[in-house]
């Protein structure tokens, strides 16, 4: 796990991230198994939400607007800590109805209990306070409403790395490029259990959903809800 660096902004942290890793580079241009995992997660997210017209949605770490833009028919709300990004998510959500807050979650003016759905998918893992974010996603929730959180499950990816590494495997064109990340900017490491269990937190779970597939989890996707009562 890294650590932000002294006297580090977590929006230079962030910055340096998207700098480093182009994100737009990635969903388009990473190596094709990735590609894949990633499209399945996308897809995932959009299941899960399962929109309907003009529900009010909030992303959670926007980025780029990758997400974002898999909800057309929905008000759309963006937040990110990453100027860089919010630079990108602005070109690419261009004519739908969107609007997009710089800054940290809890230091965003949203009205609580105001949004029908919400989505945080590969964040948590680069926040310092990963409980509060949670706590904050509940507030904004409506009670009827739901969220989607996914994870990358890091012990499983460490793991699949290494071995490829070790065999020579990496080396090779099928597999070139699968080492892209930005691993080093993970704050925190889940397993599954413990995925479950921080959720379980402040929400009830509804669904669980992994991609590629269930034998092979490497994102982590949860449907979960308000907790009743």
């Amino acid at each position: 796990m890294a650590s932000v660096p002294r006297g580090v902004t977590i929006e230079e942290w962030n910055d340096d991230l998207a700098r480093e890793h182009d994100i737009d580079a990635y969903y388009a241009r990473s190596n094709p198994i990735v590609r894949a995992i990633e499209g399945r997660r996308l897809r995932l997210i959009r299941s899960l939400v399962g929109p309907h017209p003009h529900e009010r949605l909030l992303e959670v770490g926007c980025g780029g607007g990758h997400v974002l833009e898999r909800f057309p028919e929905c008000d759309l709300v963006g937040v990110d800590v990453s100027g860089a990004m919010l630079e990108k998510a602005r070109d690419r959500l261009a004519g739908l109805r969107v609007e997009l807050h710089k800054g940290e979650l809890g230091a965003v003016d949203l009205e609580p209990t105001s949004f029908d759905a919400v989505i945080c998918t590969e964040v948590l893992e680069h926040v310092v306070d990963p409980g509060s974010v949670l706590a904050a996603i509940a507030d904004l929730v409506k009670p009827n409403g739901r969220a989607v959180i996914t994870f990358p499950n890091d012990p499983l990816i460490t793991r699949a790395k290494g071995l490829l590494r070790r065999s020579g495997a990496a080396a090779l064109p099928p597999l070139k490029g699968i080492d892209w990340g930005g691993d080093q900017y993970h704050l925190h490491v889940w397993t599954i259990r413990e995925m479950r269990a921080l959720l379980s937190s402040h929400f009830d779970i509804a669904r669980e959903a992994h991609a590629p597939f269930r034998s092979a989890p490497v994102r982590c996707c949860f449907l979960v809800r308000p907790t009743a009562g």
